[in-house]
């Protein structure tokens, strides 16, 4: 039979995974748990800002940082300034000095209107300038929480990248099970332009969920199989939320579930693998 351990595609976890430990508790869960890496997600964590101090978690774990996330979500908007385009130019920056070959954005928010001008004409510009990817995340509608509401346009230019001429695209499962997307069609649809994979299910609900995968309605499994397929070199990120954890043994089983979901059907020959029921039983919050 066909080892987990041998997978042609890198398997890397999402500091936000561990959300809310901080950036070096996610370099040390990675180096136990045996990922090939970790994507860093630039907030408030005053690690997670400083190559110095990524480059030192490195060091002292073995675990390289191989994706940068740029703080482009709501509760990082007063990190390294105001100004969203000098963040993403900061963030590639960052990933230079760590030796990251990927920086993962999200579309501005619609109030972000001059950004959402230059954004497009920006990516390209750090995409052709240097040696490290910017992928744009596929968003989703802000969905109604009752039939009174009406739906939130939030993103400029918008929250599908399949409408926009990106250079490279972030595929994101969970952010797609809210948006009622189909995973596989997702990485037809994005095709070459698919350069990086944030491994989380959901349930097609209006909260972004970011489920350990296969405990949704996503077909991870396949999404992961195909990708292997296709022989996809970007990495795939676990990225779940693991915030509302009771204990470090939950959060720990849930993170070891996710890793090895994602190695077994990754493989060249996929390995029948379901993760285990959750020990906790909360509703999950949403995530980002």
């Amino acid at each position: 039979m066909q080892s987990m351990a041998d997978v042609r595609i890198p398997v890397t976890l999402s500091t936000a995974s561990v959300y809310p430990r901080r950036a070096a508790f996610a370099f040390e869960v990675a180096a136990e748990l045996g990922y090939d890496g970790v994507e860093v997600m630039v907030w408030s964590d005053e690690a997670t800002q400083e190559p110095a101090a990524l480059r030192r978690l490195e060091d002292e774990h073995g675990v390289p940082v191989r994706s940068i996330h740029a703080p482009t979500l709501l509760v990082s908007q007063r990190v390294w300034g105001r100004s969203p385009g000098d963040k993403l130019r900061r963030s590639v920056d960052v990933a230079h000095e760590v030796g990251a070959s990927t920086v993962v954005v999200h579309p501005p928010f619609r109030w972000q209107y001059k950004y959402a001008r230059q954004f497009q004409d920006l990516v390209h510009e750090l995409n052709v300038s240097g040696d490290v990817t910017i992928a744009v995340e596929n968003m989703y509608p802000w969905r109604p929480r009752s039939k009174g509401d009406r739906e939130l346009k939030a993103y400029l230019p918008g929250w599908d990248p399949a409408d926009h001429d990106y250079d490279a695209v972030t595929l994101d499962l969970s952010h797609a099970a809210v948006a009622q997307q189909d995973g596989i069609a997702l990485v037809e649809e994005f095709a070459g332009r698919l350069r990086h994979v944030h491994l989380a299910d959901g349930t097609a609900s209006a909260r972004d969920e970011h489920l350990v995968p296969g405990r949704g309605d996503m077909a991870c499994d396949k999404v992961l199989e195909e990708l292997s397929r296709r022989d996809f070199a970007g990495d795939v990120v676990v990225e779940i939320s693991t915030r509302k954890a009771r204990t470090a043994h939950e959060r720990h089983a849930d993170l070891e579930a996710a890793l090895l979901f994602a190695r077994a059907h990754l493989a060249p020959e996929p390995l029948p693998y379901q993760p285990p029921p959750p020990d906790h039983h909360h509703r999950p919050a949403d995530a980002w």
